[in-house]
C-alpha cells in the first residue's frame, strides 16, 4: 500500500512538473543566427549616421532610416528619458603573492568591499592578497560566491580605487569587440555619473547637436541613472526564460524626473525610453509603487527582469540596439513588441546588412496609436 501511495505521489509530481514547464517559455525560442561580419567592431562616425529601423509593435510594419531622422519621429510634448551613467575603466590586472597574474573586473562598490569577477578564478582563494602593479594599492579576497562573483576588500578608499582604475584600467568592452575602443566613444555624449561597467549603448547614436535640435522641437529630455552591472549583460543559462534571475543594479530617478514623466502620462503624452536600462529603471520603480513613480523620486536597487506577459506601466516607445541571441535584452524587447515582430525585424536587419550589438545600429519601437 505504501509503495502504491509513493508511486501515486511520484506520478502526480511528474505530471505537475510537465504541466508547469508547459506554461513556461523555452529560451530556444529567442535564438537567431547572425553572421559574424555583422557584429560591429567600431562605432559609426558620425554618431548619428547609424541606421535606424522603426518598428511598429502593433502591426509589425518596419521602416528604414538613419538615426539623424529620429527627430522626425518625435513631437512636441514627448518625454525622452536618457540614462546618464558613465562607464569607468573597470578591468584591472593584479598579481598574487605567488606571482600569478589575474584579471579583476570591478563590478560594484559596496563601501565595505567591491563586488568583482576574477579570471582565472581558480587561481585565487579566500584570504589571498592581490597586488596592483607598482602602486601601493593592495586588496584581499573576502568571499567567493557560487555564481562566480568575488568580494574583494581594498586597503584604500573607493575614490583611490577609481582613480587608479581610471589611470591604469581598461574599458570593459564586451568579448565580441576585439580591440580596445577610444574610451570617449564607449560613452554617451551626456554621460555624467560614474558607476557603470558597460555602456547604455542605445544612447551612443546621439550627438550634442541632435539633442539640441530635439529639445528645440519641444521634446523634454529627462536624465535618470542606472549603473549598468552584471545584471544587464549576464547571459541566460536556464532552459526556460522565466527561471533566469537578474542581479540588482543601482538606479536613481530624481523628483523632477518623476514629476515630468508622470505629468506626461496623465496628459497622454509619450514617454520614450532611450535604451533598455532607462526602460527597466522606470518600469522597475513603477512596479514597486503600484504602477506610478513617486513624487519624491527614488534611489536604490532594482532587479527587474522583463519577459513576455509583463505589463508596461510607463514606457510607450523604446529606442534600443540589436541584441544578442538568447539574452535577457532580447527577451525584454520581445516582451515590449512581441517575439514574432522582433525576430522578423531581426531577420530583415540581417538581410539588409544592419550592424549589430553595442556599436551597431538602432531600432525605434513605437506603436500606431502613440504616433503623430
Amino acid at each position: 500500500m505504501f509503495g502504491m501511495r509513493a508511486l501515486g505521489c511520484g506520478l502526480r509530481w511528474w505530471f505537475n512538473s510537465i504541466h508547469m514547464n508547459a506554461q513556461k517559455i523555452p529560451l530556444s525560442l529567442f535564438d537567431y543566427h547572425l553572421p559574424l561580419s555583422l557584429i560591429a567592431q567600431s562605432p559609426q562616425e558620425p554618431r548619428d549616421y547609424s541606421r535606424l529601423m522603426i518598428l511598429d509593435r502593433e502591426t509589425g510594419v518596419r521602416q528604414h532610416k538613419h538615426f539623424f531622422d529620429i527627430q522626425d519621429e518625435l513631437k512636441a510634448g514627448d518625454v525622452l528619458v536618457i540614462n546618464q551613467t558613465k562607464v569607468f575603466r573597470a578591468r584591472l590586472h593584479a598579481q598574487t603573492k605567488e606571482g600569478v597574474i589575474v584579471e579583476i573586473f570591478l563590478l560594484r562598490d559596496f563601501v565595505t568591499h567591491w563586488q568583482t569577477l576574477i579570471r582565472p578564478g581558480k587561481k585565487v582563494k579566500e584570504g589571498d592578497h592581490l597586488f596592483f602593479g607598482e602602486s601601493q594599492i593592495k586588496a584581499s579576497v573576502l568571499h567567493k560566491h557560487t555564481d562566480g562573483i568575488v568580494d574583494v576588500c581594498f586597503d584604500c578608499s573607493s575614490t583611490e580605487v577609481l582613480a587608479y582604475a581610471n589611470q591604469f584600467g581598461e574599458v570593459p568592452v564586451p568579448p565580441y569587440i576585439h580591440a580596445q575602443p577610444d574610451p570617449d566613444r564607449y560613452q554617451t555624449v551626456y554621460a555624467d555619473k560614474t558607476g557603470s561597467v558597460a555602456a547604455p549603448t542605445a544612447g551612443f547614436h546621439f550627438t550634442s547637436e541632435l539633442l539640441e535640435a530635439i529639445s528645440k522641437k519641444g521634446v523634454e529630455i529627462v536624465p535618470i541613472t542606472l549603473h549598468v552591472g552584471i545584471g544587464t549583460f549576464r547571459p541566460i543559462h536556464t532552459e526556460f526564460i522565466e527561471d533566469h534571475v537578474m542581479h540588482a543594479e543601482w538606479v536613481e530617478v530624481n523628483p523632477s524626473a518623476t514629476q515630468i514623466i508622470m505629468k506626461a502620462k496623465q496628459e497622454g503624452r509619450r514617454v520614450i525610453a532611450v535604451g533598455t536600462t532607462s526602460l527597466r529603471t522606470l518600469e522597475g520603480v513603477a512596479k514597486m509603487f503600484d504602477g506610478t513613480l513617486p513624487t519624491e523620486g527614488f534611489s536604490g536597487d532594482i532587479n527587474l527582469y522583463i519577459c513576455p506577459g509583463f505589463k508596461f506601466q510607463i514606457v510607450d516607445v523604446l529606442l534600443t540596439n540589436f541584441h544578442l541571441p538568447k539574452s535577457s535584452l532580447l527577451v525584454l524587447v520581445s516582451a515590449f513588441a512581441g517575439r514574432g515582430h522582433i525576430l522578423a525585424a531581426y531577420r530583415e536587419a540581417i538581410d539588409q546588412g544592419y550592424r549589430f550589438f553595442s556599436f551597431g545600429d538602432a531600432m525605434l519601437i513605437t506603436k500606431t496609436d502613440s504616433d503623430h
